[in-house]
C-alpha cells in the first residue's frame, strides 16, 4: 500500500465534486428484448414489440439506482471507444454520476449483452458478447476518489479490487458488497466488508439449512456491521447489532426480472447513506426493486426516492416519469 502510494503521488489532485460512493465494474450495454417464446432448436421468424438499449453491470446498474435516490456517486472501469462505450459513459453522466475515471480504452471494444426474457415464464436467457476492454489496472486506481468517499461499492473480485478495497479502508470509508455468487475469494473478502447484501445462491451455499437468525449472526461475526440475504419474491432477511428482520417482498405486476438484484444493492446503499436504519433501508430497496421489475431492462423502471416512498405508503405507483425513461430507452445507441 505505501510502495502504491509512492508510485501514485504525482496522481493526486484535489476532489472537486463530494463523493459519497465510489463504484468498481466493468461496465456494459444490454438490449433488453420482451417475447413470448425463445429458445429452441428451429427458430421462427418472429417481431418483438418491446425492447430498449440499457446500460448493464451489477455495480454500474446499482450505482445508477443509488444516484436516482440522490447519491453522489462516481465509476471506476473501463470501456472502449465504440459506439457502446460512449452510451454507457453518457448514461452515468445522465444520472449525475462522475466518469472521470471510466477509461475510454483507444481502439477497444465495450461488453455487450443480449437479454432475452420470457414473458410467460420470467426466465430468461443472456448472450454475453466480452468486449476488448482490459478491466482497470492498478496503477489506473484514483487515490483521490478511494480516499475521499464514504462507501466503496463492489462486487467482482480481483486483485485490483482488492487494492482498492485496502486503499478506501484504510483512509475509512465503508466497504458494500454485492455478493450474487458465492466463492473462496467471497469468503476471505468477508472480513473487510461493512455491509454484505448477499443473494440466496451465497446464501444457500453458505448454509444448509438451519436457523437464518443464526446464520446471519455467523456472518456477522466474521466482521460487517450489516449483513442481508436477498431472496427474490420470498423477501429478505438481515441482522445489525440492532437485532434481526425478515420482510415479505413488495406485490407488483412484474414485466421483466432483468437487474433486480442489481437495483436493489443501490437502492440499499443510498438508504445508508440517507441515515436510514438497515431494516427501512431493506424496505426502501425493496421497493425500489419492485417497481423496476414493472419495465423491461435493468435501468428505465428505477424509480426516484419520492415514487418509491409514495409506493411505500400507498401501493401506487406513479409512472409519470419512469415511462419517460421507458421511451427514452427505446431511442436505441
Amino acid at each position: 500500500y505505501i510502495l502504491y502510494l509512492l508510485h501514485n503521488k504525482k496522481r493526486r489532485r484535489c476532489v472537486i465534486h463530494e463523493i459519497e460512493v465510489v463504484g468498481i465494474d466493468c461496465p456494459c450495454v444490454d438490449l433488453a428484448v420482451k417475447r413470448s417464446v425463445y429458445a429452441g432448436i428451429q427458430m421462427e421468424l418472429s417481431k418483438s414489440r418491446t425492447l430498449a438499449w440499457q446500460g448493464g453491470g451489477k455495480v454500474a446498474t446499482g450505482i445508477v439506482a443509488a444516484a436516482r435516490l440522490g447519491a453522489k456517486g462516481a465509476v471506476l472501469g473501463a470501456v472502449g471507444d465504440d459506439s457502446y462505450g460512449k452510451f454507457v459513459d453518457e448514461d452515468f453522466i445522465h444520472h449525475g454520476l462522475d466518469t472521470s475515471y471510466l477509461k475510454k480504452r483507444e481502439g477497444k471494444t465495450t461488453n455487450f449483452d443480449i437479454v432475452l426474457s420470457n414473458r410467460e415464464t420470467m426466465g430468461r436467457c443472456i448472450l454475453y458478447y466480452p468486449g476488448t476492454a482490459e478491466q482497470l489496472q492498478a496503477e489506473e486506481l484514483p487515490l483521490e476518489y478511494l480516499t475521499n468517499t464514504k462507501y466503496l461499492f463492489i462486487s467482482m473480485l480481483n486483485p485490483v479490487v482488492d487494492l482498492a478495497v485496502d486503499i478506501a479502508r484504510k483512509a475509512g470509508a465503508k466497504i458494500f458488497i454485492d455478493a450474487d455468487s458465492d466463492s473462496e475469494e467471497l469468503r476471505q473478502m468477508i472480513p473487510k466488508i461493512d455491509v454484505f447484501v448477499a443473494s440466496e445462491f451465497v446464501y444457500n451455499a453458505m448454509f444448509d439449512g438451519g436457523d437464518r437468525q443464526e446464520n446471519c449472526k455467523k456472518v456477522m461475526e466474521l466482521g460487517p456491521e450489516i449483513v442481508v440475504f436477498t431472496f427474490g419474491e420470498k423477501g429478505c432477511i438481515g441482522m445489525t447489532k440492532g437485532g434481526y428482520f425478515e420482510l415479505p417482498a413488495y406485490k407488483v405486476d412484474v414485466v421483466d426480472t432483468v437487474g433486480a438484484g442489481d437495483v436493489y444493492h443501490g437502492a440499499f446503499l443510498a438508504g445508508l447513506l440517507k441515515g436510514y436504519s438497515a431494516e427501512y433501508t431493506a424496505k426502501l430497496a425493496s421497493a425500489v426493486s419492485a417497481i423496476k421489475c414493472t419495465r423491461i431492462g435493468g435501468r428505465a423502471g428505477i424509480p426516484d426516492l419520492e415514487t418509491a416512498q409514495h409506493f411505500m405508503e400507498t401501493g401506487v405507483i406513479n409512472y409519470t416519469d419512469i415511462d419517460a425513461r421507458v421511451e427514452f430507452y427505446k431511442r436505441g445507441i
